[in-house]
This record gives structure tokens, sequence and C-alpha cells, in this order.
């Protein structure tokens, strides 16, 4: 039976959002005598007032590792300068083991109270399952797994599972640190096809309670068809690369980025789960009529070819720190993919936002006067 998740009037609203700026750090940039590129995900630390940043590194130019910065945010300006990293962690297993080459993909980064969970793609070619575990700050050394349901393991006969390179992207927990939410980046072997020149590709949002360490629902989130600008001869990719939770109720950014094979089309997106259904007890899209299926309630928040920039490899966006405004910062980041003709870029912007209360309040105020 599908069921739909709740509603709260504490619930946030995104009305607006304003770019600062963007600024670079050029491939081949090194930090502790690593190549620092990569990174795929960021979240932020308020306590402390830094950023942590995951490299999917592989553990093929060093050991798997995340990095801390230092990020001076204004209203105004926004450029390199900006931009510290003051710290590496290494990722280690339980045993305090560095993760051996080509184990480890790892993609997502969230801050829990005094941990950060990173999920991993795996690798479905050498039969490397998916991760979501937890780690600490202080040592990277590992704390925690978190279990994966089975429909998103992939099979020997690779009929089921995730697909390589398009699994468990993003990663994020909610304020009150009780859920951590993933997605797969594109729709699972079983459920459809991957994303192609005019198709989107149907992703599965993953609910986790954090108490319990268990999946508590999943949710279907379908991904925004591109259309090139013109017949592609090379390589395209598309997909749900990172997600943000606004509050503790279902609300959230996603940024969705697809190379054309000329270029990249990136999108901001505002996402409600407060109609969705339930889909966790679903193994395959195959087995029901999908036009039945209530999804997370997509807004387009903005196109980011609007922007006077050029766009790179968009992967990790995290709500920052707030502004004097009382308003907060958001920031994504590139993955570089450490090669040489793009480039690790920071975007920042400053949302406006309310809770759905104030806003009805609001809206009242403004017919009275």
């Amino acid at each position: 039976m599908l069921v739909s998740t709740s509603f709260s009037s504490s619930a946030i609203e995104v009305t607006g959002i304003d770019f600062i700026g963007e600024a670079i750090l050029p491939t081949g940039t090194n930090f502790e005598n690593i190549e620092l590129g990569g990174l795929s995900g960021i979240t932020y630390d308020p306590r402390n007032q830094v950023y942590y940043a995951i490299s999917d590194d592989r553990s093929q130019k060093s050991a798997a590792r995340f990095y801390t910065f230092k990020i001076n945010l204004n209203e105004d300006s926004f450029q390199k300068s900006d931009i510290e990293a003051i710290r590496l962690t290494t990722l280690k297993d339980k045993n305090g083991k560095t993760f051996p080459a080509g184990t480890i993909d790892p993609e997502g980064i969230a801050l829990n109270s005094s941990s950060i969970f990173v999920s991993s793609e795996g690798d479905v070619d050498r039969g490397i399952n998916p991760f979501i575990k937890e780690f600490s700050i202080d040592t990277g050394r590992e704390i925690s797994s978190l279990p994966i349901p089975q429909k998103f393991l992939p099979s020997q006969d690779k009929e089921q599972g995730i697909r390589n390179n398009l699994a468990f992207e993003s990663l994020t927990i909610t304020p009150d640190k009780k859920y951590l939410f993933t997605a797969t980046e594109n729709a699972l072997i079983q459920d459809g096809d991957k994303a192609k020149p005019n198709q989107g590709s149907l992703c599965r949002i993953i609910k986790y309670n954090l108490l319990t360490q268990k999946s508590e629902k999943e949710f279907l989130y379908p991904s925004k068809l591109v259309k090139p600008f013109f017949k592609l001869n090379g390589r395209f990719s598309s997909g749900l690369t990172d997600l943000i939770a606004l509050d503790n109720y279902g609300n959230f950014l996603s940024i969705e980025r697809t190379f054309t094979g000329f270029g990249f089309v990136n999108s901001l997106f505002k996402v409600s789960l407060s109609t969705a259904d339930d889909i966790k007890d679903i193994d395959s899209f195959k087995e029901v009529d999908i036009q039945t299926i209530k999804p997370a309630k997509k807004e387009l928040l903005m196109s980011l070819g609007k922007l006077e920039v050029a766009l790179d490899n968009t992967e990790g966006l995290t709500i920052g720190e707030t502004f004097p405004s009382g308003q907060p910062s958001l920031i994504l980041v590139s993955d570089n993919n450490f090669n040489r003709l793009q480039r690790t870029q920071f975007l920042t912007f400053q949302l406006k936002i309310e809770s759905r209360f104030e806003r009805l309040i609001r809206m009242i105020k403004e017919r009275l006067s």
C-alpha cells in the first residue's frame, strides 16, 4: 500500500535565490602534497564554521579522503581568496586501515552531530557494493554502516540493482539529525532506463532512521529530461547528483547535472515529499503502473545556465552560514574529475526562505493592508 508523508506549517519555503559569485581552484592544485580535486559533495559544520568536502578519488591518486575548508562569505562578492583548505582527513575502515585502490567511490557527504556520513557508489563491474558509512571527523575512522536494501544491490546477472557510477551520489541529514536521505543518480536496472538525450530517469530516494539505523521509506524522483542543442556523437550523462534537507518535514533542494557532450546543463530544484508515495515495498517499477505512483514534487528554482559563468560538473551542494540579513547561503561545488580541461568550481548564492506559517501570515497582512 502506498502511504504519503506528513505536512507541517513549520516546513521551509524557498521564495527566492540570488547569485553572489564563483571561485575557481585550477586542476593541479595541491594540498599537503596531494592533488586537490574530485570534490563531489560538501557539508557545513556551523559549530566549527567550516565545510567538509569529499573527494571521489577511488584511493588511486592517494587514499580516499575528505577536506576541511574555511570559506569566507559576504553578500556581494566571492572569489578564490575566500576559499582556504585547512585540513585533509584520510578515510579508514573499522580496523583503522585505508581503503585499497578501487574499493571505494566516495560521492556524498553529510554532517551528523559529531561525525560525517559518506556514500560510496561501489563498482558494479568489479562486484563491489555501494555503501553508506559513518566516520569520525577527527580521525576519519569508520564508526558504523547503514544497511543497503536488497533491491539496490547489483545482482550477478546484472538484471537488478544500481548501475555503475549512477548510484548514491547524494547524501543529506535533516536538521534534527533524525533522518538521513540518499538517492540514486539514475534508475535501478529493474526500474527503467538510464537518462538519455530527451529522456530523464526514474531515481529512488531512500529515507533512513538514524536511531534504528534502518531504511524506512523510499520515494520516486523523476530526473529532468534534457534536450541537447545539437545531435550528440559523444558521451551523455545526466542525473540527480545531490540533495540538501531544508527542514525536518521532507523539503529539499536538489541539483541535477547533465553533460551533453558539449558543456553542462545544471539545474536547481525545490523538492517536497509531502504528497509522495512510499514505494519501499515495490521492488521493480515494471511490476506496477508507474502513472499511479505519486512522485516527489519538483519545482525549478534556477537553471544555472542563466548565470554569466561557464558551468562545470556540479555535484555537491550545502546550506552554509547565515548572512547578516538572516537569510542562509547556498554553496555548490563541482567535481573536476582530475581533468586538466575542467576546474573545481564553487558557486555561492543567498537564499530567501520563510516557514509556511510565516508565509501565510505575510500573505494575510498583505491582503489586509
